[in-house]
């Protein structure tokens, strides 16, 4: 099979779709059987995520990887709780200068989850029904880690030579914030990545069911705790109802200061650096393909505050929201209980877009909570703080590789991907492109309905074998595309 031609890739296709898929499912199986939860501090599931983190390295030393485990050390719980942090995964698969060097992010690490908790079968047995395959970490981000092992696993099983020079970088951590990850990318600079072109992540979702899509930015987040105080003991609401400031109602105040009925943020100045629509954006929205039915369908929502899908697509990926989380110190379980909470905490956060400056959206979001509580002439105590900050991610879609990616998708799916961004933060990919300074692609595997971190998480058998060839089909375009620049005056 000759490197880079469609024809081989067609035929490399079709070797995949013919010689694997049972063997494809089952490492899928024995991987989503390891309870590989890195949110939970707990000393048998961390155990669990070593074990996980020594089977991916076996996988790829089976592969012809060489293959390195980075100890992280520890990490210290706020209750006093040391537990190791799981090894960082550096593998790598040929240094052949004359090819290019394609660098795989992925995580092996998962959220919680029990049948108990509303799963129809158990999370860590995978288990097929109507060509779906049902498991945690199916889609977030077992199954995709492992399409990017079979691609190579496939040129290996024919006896053909990786058309790409291949590294991986998998973490176990992810799901707990990627502890110690962005202190080894610095430190691997100007080593396990200094040869890399791009850096692809497969850990996003298409906007579809059916349709592949390419992603090319992420929201960034900023998480604030806001603190109503007035004593750390609760109340009688019989003894001091109406005789004083009740932290509660300054809290929902505050907390209902933030939006309006329609979702805009109501803090001052909030969207003064948001970058203008361009046309051309206007036409990628449009060309997305949406079914607005099936969307509130699927999602078991019966209104959305907008009516056109380029309105809702917009709100979801380049304006900045708001969303209330939670309050701590409240009564909130069943029954009733006749208490007035001597200090409570409300929980919210905002998604940033680019050009968003986080210190500044901290200064105007401490003033505007700082404005309404002085209007409401309270004598309890306020505390405002930023807990966490992380910037959005955009790339460039003319970058040669996501060109490449976008070749694969026609090839192996036939139709051209929908061009989107993501609503959510991986903050990886800002990390990468900022320490490393290489372009970052993101090519999803997984369906808009796989359902990521809840209940009855699952991929399709479809997405799950199409992209294994589609990984397969990307490392053919690369080829082609460094081909053409070989040759362009």
């Amino acid at each position: 099979m000759a490197q880079g031609s469609a024809r081989s890739g067609s035929r490399l296709v079709f070797g995949v779709q013919v010689r694997s898929p049972h063997i494809f499912s089952q490492r899928l199986r024995e991987w989503v059987a390891i309870e590989s939860d890195s949110v939970q501090p707990v000393p048998r599931l961390r155990q669990e995520l070593f074990r996980m983190m020594a089977l991916a390295a076996e996988e790829l030393r089976g592969l012809g990887a060489s293959v390195s485990l980075v100890g992280s050390g520890s990490q210290q719980l706020p209750d006093g709780q040391t537990l190791p942090i799981p090894p960082i995964i550096l593998a790598e698969l040929g240094d052949e200068p004359e090819k290019p060097t394609v660098c795989f992010y992925g995580h092996l690490d998962v959220q919680p989850a029990a049948q108990a908790n509303g799963w129809l079968t158990d999370p860590y047995t995978l288990t097929e029904v109507d060509g779906k395959l049902y498991g945690r970490g199916a889609t977030d981000n077992k199954g995709p880690v492992l399409a990017w092992m079979n691609a190579v696993g496939t040129f290996r099983a024919l006896e053909e030579d990786l058309p790409v020079n291949i590294k991986f970088i998998l973490e176990g951590m992810e799901e707990a914030g990627s502890v110690a990850l962005k202190e080894l990318v610095a430190r691997e600079k100007d080593g396990f990545f200094s040869s890399v072109d791009c850096i692809v992540i497969s850990d996003n979702l298409w906007v579809s069911q059916r349709r592949p899509a390419l992603i090319y930015g992420t929201r960034g987040n900023s998480y604030f705790m806001v603190e109503v105080r007035c004593r750390d003991q609760d109340f009688h609401s019989g003894t001091f109802g109406g005789i004083l400031h009740e932290p509660m109602a300054d809290l929902v105040a505050l907390l209902g200061s933030l939006t309006d009925s329609s979702g805009r943020i109501l803090i001052p100045g909030i969207y003064d650096h948001v970058a203008p629509v361009t046309e051309e954006e206007r036409d990628m929205y449009s060309a997305i393909e949406l079914d607005l039915e099936e969307y509130r369908n699927s999602s078991q929502v019966k209104t959305f505050l907008f009516d056109t899908k380029e309105e809702i697509l917009m709100h979801l990926w380049r304006y900045p929201s708001l969303s209330i989380h939670g309050i701590e110190g409240a009564f909130d379980e069943p029954g009733t209980k006749t208490v007035i909470p001597g200090r409570v905490t409300g929980k919210f956060s905002i998604r940033l877009v680019p050009h968003m400056n986080l210190s500044v959206v901290e200064k105007q979001v401490k003033q505007h909570l700082q404005y309404i509580f002085a209007q409401r002439n309270s004598s309890n105590q306020m505390a405002v703080s930023m807990v966490l900050g992380l910037h959005p991610w955009i790339a460039n879609i003319k970058d040669p590789q996501y060109l490449a990616a976008e070749r694969a998708i026609k090839t192996v799916f036939g139709t051209e991907p929908d061009m989107i961004r993501d609503g959510s933060t991986i903050p990886i990919a800002k990390t990468f492109q900022d320490i490393i300074q290489k372009s970052v692609v993101m090519l999803p595997l997984g369906a808009v309905d796989d359902g990521e971190h809840s209940q009855n998480e699952k991929i399709n058998r479809r997405n799950y074998i199409e992209g294994s060839k589609l990984v397969a089909a990307f490392f053919l375009e690369m080829v082609q595309l460094q081909e053409v620049a070989g040759t362009s005056p």
